[in-house]
């Protein structure tokens, strides 16, 4: 096993502690890569040889200094690839690694018994597919047919899903910087249900991004979207902006589109984070031109009270569905 997935167990409102515990990856290994909101792959090929242990033995030290750094837990996945360490992931519990054996059989055996939904970047929609034609779990996908699954997801989809079920993991880790994105949560007091409640949430977290994006110059191109729920379980989606922005309107929108298109209903949510990716120089951003004055007018009111915030504070200004609420 060379390659861990970590998932900090962060408390509500702490994913700004997630770059210094990324930090604390990077001392065993430059190879980490962040998985937003709570999580990191991490190559400890080069550290098994230098450190002289196992990957596993590694993990173990990870956890303790994670603990008596920050006071964080952590369950980590370990695998001899990124995607079969995220399965790893979903076995794992505070306190032991779980690992998958480095052995082509054994990875096979170990995959079988798993829900296809266990597969990274296997949504639901593909997951229901392939149960209403009795494929439902790894092994009977490994099983089918190439040929079938290709007919069933597509070419493309059908290859991988038929390769990574049999255990081959072709990923790699590609280091990122943090300083590539942006974070903000919104915690709710108690488990909210109300889904006002919940867009006032959004509305605040993508004025505070928009915000901080402005100040330091940036745009972002991808927006995403983390939901957690009284459950402990979180869903998370992505959007890819159709032009870079700072914009906090357009950030808006990408957002409710997002949380619109999550179908909650009567959800118990804890928290609502929003995270900027693939930051860029605003001078160096390309932008779509529009005889709309309405948008040119709104443009420069944002950057008076922009001047404003920096002056007087952040909630100087703001919009008008948060005055006089605690967002």
């Amino acid at each position: 096993m060379t390659i861990l997935c970590v998932r900090f167990q962060l408390p509500p409102a702490s994913e700004a502690d997630l770059p210094q515990l990324l930090g604390m990856l990077e001392e065993f290994t430059p190879v980490v890569q962040a998985l937003p909101p709570d999580g990191a792959l991490a190559d400890l090929r080069g550290a098994e040889r230098y450190f002289g242990r196992d990957a596993v033995d590694l993990a173990s030290v990870i956890r303790v200094r994670s603990l008596a750094l920050y006071g964080v837990d952590c369950v980590i996945g370990a695998g001899p690839g990124p995607m079969l360490a995220r399965v790893a992931l979903r076995d794992a519990v505070p306190g032991t690694t779980c690992a998958v054996p480095d052995e082509p059989d054994a990875v096979v055996e170990f995959l079988a018994e798993k829900p296809v939904a266990a597969l990274p970047g296997v949504g639901a929609a593909t997951a229901r597919t392939l149960d209403d034609y009795g494929l439902d779990t790894l092994g009977r996908v490994a099983a089918a047919p190439l040929s079938t699954l290709q007919r069933l997801v597509g070419a493309k989809t059908g290859r991988e899903l038929h390769e990574k079920a049999n255990g081959v993991d072709r990923g790699r880790v590609v280091p990122n910087a943090v300083s590539r994105s942006l974070a903000t949560e919104r915690p709710f007091g108690r488990d909210e249900l109300d889904p006002g409640r919940h867009r006032r949430a959004l509305l605040s977290a993508a004025e505070e991004i928009g915000a901080r994006l402005r100040a330091l110059d940036k745009v972002c191109r991808t927006l995403t979207l983390t939901v957690r729920y009284a459950d402990r379980s979180a869903t998370t989606r992505s959007r890819k902006l159709n032009e870079p922005t700072a914009h906090s309107p357009a950030l808006t929108r990408a957002a409710y589109g997002m949380y619109e298109g999550l179908g909650l209903q009567r959800a118990r949510v804890r928290a609502i984070a929003l995270r900027a990716e693939g930051l860029d120089p605003a001078d160096q951003a390309s932008y779509q031109l529009t005889f709309d004055p309405v948008d040119e007018r709104v443009r420069r009111i944002e950057e008076v009270a922009d001047r404003a915030r920096a002056k007087f504070g952040p909630r100087a200004v703001m919009p008008g569905g948060l005055a006089g609420r605690a967002a």
